[in-house]
């Protein structure tokens, strides 16, 4: 049966991806069939956990995702597998206010499965006193229990004895410290880490975090930690596993190189089973989407760092447009950024789109948005009928400037029902919305 674990922390940046890249890298070499699975929305980190495991990665988002799906995707990511890691998002107990045990929150999976959690600790510039946030995190929640801590970035023995003693005397062990090193750091950019498929040194980085964590850490501790986890769903029901939402087409044509990435696996997978085929192109290359395909979807990515390249793709452009005048057509954050007038990169440069919608977007003065999303759509489109509900995510460092005079394509609130001026827009056979989509309600 597959053991499973959770790798958390008490915030974002103290060390969960490099732990966990570790681990799953030291697993891997040891021969253990090993799967990864991303608590919450991220496209960057499961491309990591795919690299460092070699098989797909997932992601269990409680807020978006109906509890059959998620337990379907824990029963499949665990079908092949002796030991299943799950990367938590942000801290442990962040996320959402709303119903229980639909937070967003790692959290929430833990108390689900009764999966325990391994909390990796930045240490930088205390001692005992991590003790104490240790101490808070095991009594936080009856129901999350925790297996034990990793210390990171120590800064000598001398400061690990006094970290690990004190934490040890609190009744939780301590599995494992690694000591500050730039080395184990991966870049990042404006959306979170630069993404696996970047990294033309990728072996080697995965590699030398496997080294830190079997040099560091008590692997065989920390695979004992884990526990059996129950199959959340009856032998068989894994096979079922869906998207929530239907196939936008029998023949999809997918946007897909290094300008357009962000497409959650669980989404191709279940279009797949319901047996849609996936035709990828790559804007990039100047190809554009197949005659013989039914609707094409462009997903978010990094347009803004290519926007030169995708603005003299004349050839993409123009069979994208003569797609559009009979086919449905879908852009996702990125995506429709590139079906609208224009995008102006982050020195102010504009650059001529797609223009099958008429809003113009802008990198050059970056706002972050983010946070959950709910959509009712106001019409037909690839997302699903008019009136359906569908969740997912927003996530972008872009703006509209100008809005054009589309109609809008959803009502959008956030996790706590407010609304959201982020409606997207339709035109003809053409859609898009900076929101992406993960699952229906």
């Amino acid at each position: 049966m597959t053991r499973a674990l959770i790798i958390s922390a008490p915030r974002s940046g103290g060390g969960k991806t490099t732990v966990t890249l570790g681990l799953l890298a030291a697993l891997k070499r040891r021969g253990v069939a090993v799967r990864a699975a991303k608590s919450g929305p991220d496209y960057i980190d499961p491309a990591f956990h795919a690299a460092a495991t070699g098989a797909p990665g997932i992601n269990l988002d409680t807020w978006a995702m109906p509890p059959a799906l998620i337990a379907a995707l824990a029963a499949q990511a665990a079908r092949d597998a002796a030991v299943l890691v799950i990367e938590g998002a942000m801290g442990l107990f962040d996320g959402v206010p709303g119903a229980a045990g639909r937070s967003g929150a790692a959290a929430d999976l833990a108390a689900r499965f009764g999966i325990p959690v391994l909390l990796v600790l930045d240490v930088t510039g205390q001692s005992q006193s991590a003790a104490a946030v240790v101490a808070g995190f095991a009594a936080f929640d009856p129901a999350v229990r925790l297996a034990g801590v990793i210390l990171n970035r120590v800064g000598s023995e001398r400061h690990r004895t006094l970290v690990a003693e004190a934490i040890a005397a609190r009744g939780v062990p301590v599995l494992g410290a690694i000591p500050r090193d730039a080395a184990l750091a991966l870049p990042e950019r404006h959306l979170g880490l630069v993404q696996a498929g970047e990294h033309a040194d990728l072996a080697a980085r995965l590699a030398r975090l496997g080294e830190a964590v079997e040099t560091h850490c008590d692997v065989d501790a920390i695979v004992g930690a884990a526990v059996p986890l129950d199959r959340p769903v009856k032998p068989g029901d894994d096979e079922e596993c869906g998207a929530t939402i239907a196939p936008p087409g029998q023949r999809i044509a997918l946007a897909a190189d290094a300008a357009f990435t962000f497409v959650y696996p669980h989404l191709i997978d279940g279009w797949r089973r319901a047996g849609a085929e996936i035709f990828p192109f790559s804007p990039l290359a100047d190809a554009g989407p197949a005659d013989d395909c039914d609707v094409c979807w462009l997903p978010g990515g990094y347009p803004e760092l290519h926007a030169g390249a995708l603005a003299a793709a004349q050839s993409f452009r123009a069979r994208l447009v003569r797609f559009a005048a009979a086919r449905p057509v879908h852009g996702e954050c990125g995506g429709y950024m590139v079906l609208g007038e224009g995008l102006v990169d982050a020195d102010g440069t504009h650059h001529a789109m797609a223009g099958l919608l008429g809003h113009t977007t802008s990198f050059a003065k970056r706002k972050l948005h983010l946070g959950y999303r709910a959509a009712r759509l106001l019409a037909d489109c690839p997302l699903g009928t008019a009136g359906a509900v569908v969740r997912g995510h927003e996530f972008h460092h872009a703006s509209v400037v100008a809005p054009g005079r589309d109609a809008p394509l959803a009502e959008i609130t956030d996790a706590q029902g407010r609304s959201v001026d982020v409606a997207g827009s339709r035109r003809g056979h053409v859609s898009g919305t900076f929101f992406h989509v993960i699952a229906g309600e």
